[in-house]
């Protein structure tokens, strides 16, 4: 994936009105892959919200999360591949939107790095999945299109873009 675009998001007057700063992408990365818990907003079928947690590794800008093929939000994102995924803090903020789809069966060596990550973070609570976890499904990718991201709002809110791929 290549360098986001950088630009200040649009507010209304009286929000940010004397910016300072912005944020650079290597600060989104390290919330992304530092987080254990990645909240997803997908679309149902009857045009309502649906948002879960998922645990997940962000590697190569992107969230690699599993799950049932069975869930809601595995099924929404088949109709409706649009979501969007913030982390947890209210403060230091990074909210993307994007596309969420199941990922195909995974390379050994990726399937290797994704096991070690998973295993990294969420040991301790008991998950620690083997490289062939996904080799039948229930591996889900997310491609950010868009990012905002502070962490201070009227500081140095930041945007970014990335190109279609």
């Amino acid at each position: 994936m290549q360098t986001p675009k950088v630009s200040r998001p649009m507010f209304p007057k009286g929000y940010v009105d004397k910016p300072v700063s912005f944020l650079d992408w290597e600060w989104v990365t390290e919330q992304m892959t530092s987080s254990e818990n990645y909240w997803i907003s997908s679309v149902r079928p009857d045009g309502r919200p649906h948002v879960v947690p998922r645990w997940g590794a962000f590697m190569d800008n992107k969230l690699y999360y599993d799950g049932s093929p069975g869930t809601r939000h595995s099924r929404n994102i088949i109709g409706n591949p649009h979501v969007s995924l913030h982390l947890e803090s209210g403060y230091k903020v990074v909210i993307m939107e994007g596309i969420s789809r199941p990922a195909d069966k995974p390379s050994p060596e990726f399937a290797e790095r994704l096991s070690k990550a998973m295993t990294k973070k969420y040991a301790d609570q008991g998950y620690s999945p083997e490289p062939n976890q996904w080799d039948e499904g229930g591996l889900y990718v997310f491609t950010p299109r868009q990012c905002l991201a502070w962490t201070t709002f009227y500081e140095n809110p930041t945007k970014f873009t990335f190109e279609e791929e």
